[in-house]
């Protein structure tokens, strides 16, 4: 079955299955970073939910008319510690990618603040251009 190799045809609360995507992709699955996009008229403003990350290991890259939040997690060297074992681990190291079409936006105007596990990214939108009046010359 096709849906099963996609996070599209799974239960919501499949937790299990969440933390395997985790495990065997070393990538966050798809819905790990929860986006909002609002319109605010001259400008749109989003708030991605990115807990556990540094604002170091955040990017934001503009490629063409696409922004690109990536996000990842290094693994920590492990103190040894003979007394001392792992039963169980959840907090997974890895990485996350996404793009956003920013087309109708001022890319050299956008800001980004990072606090609290949410980064808020605000986007300016692209002044709409005046139509262009010219006469022609007849030859």
């Amino acid at each position: 079955m096709m849906y099963g190799m996609t996070p599209f045809g799974r239960n919501a609360f499949d937790l299990f299955n969440l933390w395997n995507d985790i495990d065997k992709n070393d990538c966050m699955p798809v819905n790990a970073c929860k986006t909002d996009i609002k319109d605010t008229g001259d400008k749109y403003v989003m708030e991605s939910e990115l807990p556990g990350f540094e604002k170091e290991d955040i990017k934001l890259d503009i490629n063409g008319e696409f922004l690109v939040i990536s996000a990842e997690h290094t693994a920590e060297k492990e103190e040894k510690d003979e007394n001392t074992k792992y039963i169980r681990r959840e907090r997974k190291y890895g990485s996350y990618k996404r793009s956003f079409d920013i087309s109708d936006v001022d890319a050299e105007t956008i800001t980004a603040e990072y606090k609290n596990g949410i980064l808020t990214i605000e986007l300016p939108k692209k002044k709409p251009s005046e139509p262009v009046a010219k006469r022609l010359e007849i030859k």
